[in-house]
């Protein structure tokens, strides 16, 4: 795995834990209603990104093929519901895209997970396979004289 895969999944893997840790933070602060201003099926999306979220980011920390799949879904997802409930906010005040927290920053990494998961999924495609040829490829050891 070169640098460039490296540091792809380590940003992809932190940005699933900030969004787990940003869901727990809604979900302490503000009970089950934390999301009342959206639509109810946003709210049980929100709530399921609690196990969705971390479940992104452990199978990219064990190299599994699969999360490069599930991580452009959960973000294509989790965009257009934060867009839904966020777009009159957005529309009554543009410069809400300006913070650097928020919809900006979901966005913004929405945007890196999709265009970076093919790339992530040969990484992690080369390492499964690569790991599977180890073994085949270890030298025999020659069998001791007795």
């Amino acid at each position: 795995m070169g640098a460039a895969s490296r540091v792809i999944r380590f940003i992809f893997i932190a940005g699933f834990v900030e969004g787990t840790c940003a869901h727990a933070y809604d979900l302490a602060c503000g009970g089950l209603h934390a999301y009342r201003g959206f639509p109810l099926v946003s709210q049980v999306f929100f709530h399921l990104l609690l196990l969705i979220d971390p479940l992104a980011a452990a199978l990219a920390w064990r190299r599994i093929p699969a999360a490069p799949l599930l991580g452009p879904a959960i973000v294509l997802a989790d965009n257009a519901a934060n867009w839904q409930g966020n777009w009159p906010s957005v529309r009554a005040d543009p410069g809400l895209l300006l913070r650097p927290y928020g919809l900006s920053m979901i966005t913004l990494f929405g945007l890196f997970v999709l265009v970076t998961a093919a790339p992530l999924r040969r990484s992690c495609l080369a390492g499964r396979d690569a790991a599977r040829a180890a073994p085949a490829a270890a030298p025999a050891t020659a069998p001791s004289e007795s």
